[in-house]
């Protein structure tokens, strides 16, 4: 069965041609995929024959939605959402000033590693398809009844360890006959696989780069997060440089704040020296407790001293908003708990 929802729109195309039927199909299928329809008998102008071929031939890959947890403080939503071979991934919707935005998982499961993380729990059970990346934007987009805005690539597992079903999600979500998202409009989180930081600078420019750091040293960030004993902090901030050379945008560097661990005001001096001269942002990210992990939130104001010595030595810097706090609001828990 041909994964239709994965398919470029190009290979839409040759898809229905070998079907036998007329390229323009494609464009018709191709829009109705990207409204949200879960059947191809939803599809309105296309013939019963066609139909039926695409019933035998292809998988149109929607999700299950299994629960929504929506936040009484400040409306975000949370879904989970049941695979075809039952694992599940994580979604959430947060609203903002300049308009919906939807972080969406790439992988079941992670083998990163890093020490905060529920997401990594069980290891990484497989990579999502292009169609079942993609399938999270456009379910939570029919659930709210609104176009979703924005997509942060930052929810369930490592989007560079899974680069091609990531990168065929881009190109359909920005395809002008489908969801027509604006390449700007995105945003990718790595932990710091620098091959892949290196060939989407060079593929995806325009496509908005997040680094998740959390460390201002090789020794703690080796505790924090185990890729950095394959690209240490010097390699990993090369290849940072290299991005801004090459795409002329500026990166934003991700912080959990973890109390006592990398929120002192050494280590703010330090996390400034290293990343002295590159062009970024850095965000400030209160941890949200994980159930089993030691860690504990570092105090808001805390946070904003943090962000201020950051600030006198010349970096922009942001403490996030809290969002979900009284929900499964870290990433990765509301598939574990339901694991």
């Amino acid at each position: 069965m041909v994964k239709i929802k994965s398919l470029k729109y190009s290979e839409l195309e040759a898809f229905v041609l070998e079907l036998g039927e007329k390229k323009f199909r494609a464009k018709q299928i191709f829009e109705w995929m990207h409204k949200g329809v879960r059947s191809f008998d939803e599809m309105k102008n296309i013939s019963k024959d066609l139909k039926e071929k695409l019933s035998e031939k292809a998988d149109l890959e929607a999700l299950e939605l299994e629960t929504v947890q929506v936040s009484k403080k400040d409306g975000t939503r949370k879904y989970l959402f049941r695979l075809s071979d039952g694992e599940f991934v994580e979604s959430v919707l947060m609203e903002y000033s300049y308009g919906n935005t939807v972080c969406i998982s790439t992988q079941a499961g992670c083998r990163m590693g890093c020490a905060f993380c529920a997401s990594c729990e069980g290891g990484l059970i497989r990579n999502l398809t292009t169609g079942e990346i993609l399938d999270q934007v456009l379910a939570v987009s029919k659930d709210i009844g609104e176009k979703v805005d924005n997509v942060v690539v930052m929810g369930v597992g490592e989007p560079f360890d899974n680069y091609d079903n990531l990168t065929g999600f881009i190109d359909n979500i920005n395809d002008k006959n489908g969801f027509n998202m604006g390449m700007r409009s995105i945003t990718v989180s790595t932990c710091g696989l620098v091959p892949e930081i290196k060939r989407f600078a060079k593929e995806y420019p325009q496509v908005t780069l997040a680094i998740s750091l959390h460390a201002p040293n090789n020794e703690l960030r080796n505790r924090l997060m185990p890729v950095n004993r394959k690209y240490e902090l010097k390699t990993l901030l090369a290849a940072c440089r290299e991005y801004v050379k090459t795409t002329n945008k500026r990166i934003t560097f991700e912080y959990i704040l973890i109390e006592g661990v990398n929120d002192t005001a050494k280590q703010a001096k330090e996390l400034a020296d290293i990343l002295k001269g590159l062009l970024c942002h850095i965000n400030l990210i209160p941890f949200n407790g994980v159930i089993g992990k030691e860690f504990v939130a570092t105090k808001r104001e805390k946070a904003e001293d943090f962000k201020e010595t950051l600030k006198e030595l010349g970096f922009e810097a942001t403490v996030r908003r809290e969002l979900g706090s009284d929900i499964d609001g870290a990433c990765g828990q509301l598939r574990s708990k339901r694991r």
